[in-house]
């Protein structure tokens, strides 16, 4: 399937075709590399572009809630970074995420509250800043 294809499997439950076309520009807008390779195999596209893909996709059915599992997995450091950057403006422009994210100094960084999972326990919790300055934090996971 095409980009286009994709994004446009995310809006399968949206019936007015103006409000796709409008949600469709706006992720466009969120993610233009997705607009220059609209007509590409998504296949073909690297692993940071095909993971933005799956997040337009997913905000194509404008969801008050956007689970994300490990979306820096396997990228490259400047990719991730630019996929926490689309994440920040995804919720800053009101759409709450909920990021499950082994990659903790870059969940960190935008999280507004975390849970620091070991073994299935939660073993600390807070604002992303207070967790990543806590001193066990540090030593144990942030090394």
């Amino acid at each position: 399937m095409t980009v286009l294809e994709n994004l446009e499997l995310g809006s399968y439950h949206i019936k007015d075709k103006k409000e796709i076309s409008n949600t469709l520009e706006s992720v466009y807008t969120m993610l233009p590399k997705l607009k220059e390779r609209f007509n590409q195999k998504a296949g073909t596209l690297s692993g940071g572009e095909q993971e933005m893909v799956a997040i337009g996709r997913a905000l194509m059915g404008k969801p008050n809630l956007l689970i994300l599992d490990e979306p820096s997995w396997g990228l490259a450091p400047k990719i991730v970074e630019e996929v926490m950057k689309i994440i920040t403006n995804i919720n800053n422009l009101g759409t709450t995420v909920l990021l499950i994210e082994q990659n903790a100094n870059s969940a960190l960084d935008i999280s507004n509250y975390a849970y620091v999972l070991d073994v299935g326990e939660i073993v600390m919790k807070g604002s992303g800043e207070s967790i990543k300055n806590d001193k066990q934090m540090k030593t144990i996971y942030l090394n």
